[in-house]
């Protein structure tokens, strides 16, 4: 799997996102230079956590047959200590659907339990930048 960004035709910043056939463009704020056309990088960080949440509970409740309606997932930052390693994410996940309570039990600890989160919080991630003059 490979992700390709490219300049986003006349904006300042703003970079166009490819993923397979997918499309999302990413900015920064207005404040910080950009025109804020899309979300941000910390945006996208944060929502990946979210999606990712959501979408592994669909998929578990669709697997075990429990009737989900709805998932409203929030993500609320606090990124005041980032700049000391300390970058904190609450997530909260409301359900809309006919289930009983052990199934609610269930789905609460598969949530703690989506790949994201789990990349997130469990492994070391390391990163190698190459940067090229075109020709």
């Amino acid at each position: 799997m490979s992700i390709n960004l490219t300049s986003t035709i006349g904006a300042l910043t703003a970079q166009t996102i490819h993923s397979g056939k997918h499309q999302i463009v990413s900015d920064i704020t207005t404040a910080e230079g950009g025109e804020d056309l899309g979300p941000s990088p910390h945006d996208l960080y944060d929502a990946a956590l979210a999606s990712c949440k959501a979408l592994t509970l669909m998929w578990y409740a669709n697997k075990k047959g429990i009737k989900i309606s709805n998932i409203d997932t929030r993500i609320e930052r606090d990124d005041s200590q980032e700049r000391h390693g300390v970058y904190k994410l609450n997530a909260r996940l409301v359900l809309s659907g006919d289930f009983s309570d052990e199934e609610f039990q269930q789905l609460s600890a598969v949530a703690e339990k989506c790949p994201v989160h789990k990349l997130m919080t469990s492994v070391t991630t390391e990163i190698t930048t190459q940067v090229e003059r075109a020709l």
